[in-house]
């Protein structure tokens, strides 16, 4: 799709599937790589959706597969599949992008990065989020980090006090726990709402996905278990069509899926119980067992909670990270 003629700038995914197609013809990317997600989300500094839907499109087009392993090859059947990091083939967004979107400063280039380090803070305490330390640190200018900390404060990830100060955290037991109810409250109908529209073909993948994660031993790979969050939470539940459903919840998941990604990558996670409730949801939801896939994501969001508030004790005896973004700073206010 030519989007230079367009008045408005690209989107992601269309920046994505740009790179993408032209490493593929250029010869860059060979013949039988394996595409994963959250590598491609990573170099181009983004979530999954764009390289989700960027993927897709290639797909429709011929120039990758789906293939029985997790991902995307590259090029036609036939191809036994290579598994290597991506970067080593000179896949680059500045490479790919065109002078007008290198120039651009928007807040979709930098939101995943931000999101990210913001939610590594959360269970160590309160922290206030300087805008223009974060400007420096991203490179651009203070009008795009108040796009980004405006859409974290309406997704329940920060907040603003009495003093006009952007905070974030503390995410304690009781705020935990409160998020929790909402989710139970609320996710068990909108997967009931999201079910018909599901197609069956992704929730095959989505399972075959987890069973071979439950195969591959005990410690499956973060980006594996984020991936499998997202199936599940992200891609069935908020595929609802009631749309002030899916905001709702968005707004209850996010500080709790954020924060368990950054403690799964402490290695303090115990994700064996998440691959069983996750696939007796999927089973369930395979076999057009709406209601009772529901009950179960109740039971597995109750279960969630005991581990998100038995992971936070376990936190407390933890230093604070070294590595803290540092327009992230250390304070008493109150939200």
């Amino acid at each position: 799709m030519d989007t230079a003629t367009n008045a408005s700038p690209p989107r992601l995914y269309e920046i994505v599937e740009r790179a993408l197609r032209s490493s593929i013809g250029a010869g860059r990317l060979p013949a039988g790589l394996v595409l994963l997600e959250g590598p491609i989300a990573e170099i181009f500094q983004t979530s999954r959706a764009p390289v989700q839907r960027a993927l897709a499109r290639l797909e429709a087009d011929g120039l990758i597969r789906r293939f029985e392993g997790r991902g995307y090859l590259v090029g036609a059947a036939g191809v036994a599949p290579l598994r290597a990091d991506i970067r080593g083939f000179g896949l680059e967004a500045a490479e790919e992008i065109d002078e007008a979107q290198q120039s651009r400063a928007s807040w979709e280039r930098i939101y995943a990065t931000a999101e990210r380090q913001i939610a590594s803070c959360l269970v160590f305490g309160r922290y206030r989020i300087v805008e223009a330390e974060m400007a420096d640190h991203f490179g651009v200018s203070r009008t795009v980090v108040r796009d980004v900390l405006g859409r974290l404060q309406e997704r329940g990830l920060i907040e603003k006090n009495a003093s006009s100060h952007w905070i974030a955290g503390p995410l304690t037991a009781r705020a935990i726990r409160e998020l929790y109810e909402m989710r139970r409250l609320l996710e068990p109908p909108a997967l009931v709402s999201a079910a018909p529209s599901l197609p069956h073909g992704e929730v095959e993948a989505m399972l075959d996905r987890l069973r071979r994660a439950e195969a591959a031993g005990p410690r499956p790979p973060p980006e594996t278990m984020d991936a499998i969050e997202e199936d599940l939470h992200v891609r069935c539940v908020l595929a609802t069509p009631n749309a002030r459903l899916a905001d709702a919840l968005r707004h209850n998941q996010l500080p709790l899926l954020a924060t368990h990604a950054f403690t799964r990558s402490l290695g303090i996670a115990d994700d064996q119980p998440i691959l069983t409730e996750h696939r007796l949801v999927l089973e369930l939801l395979a076999q057009e067992a709406w209601p009772a896939a529901a009950a179960v994501l109740e039971t597995h969001l109750q279960a969630a909670e005991r581990r998100a508030v038995a992971r936070l004790k376990t936190l407390a005896v933890i230093p604070v990270p070294a590595n803290l973004a540092p327009y992230l700073t250390k304070t008493s206010e109150h939200g």
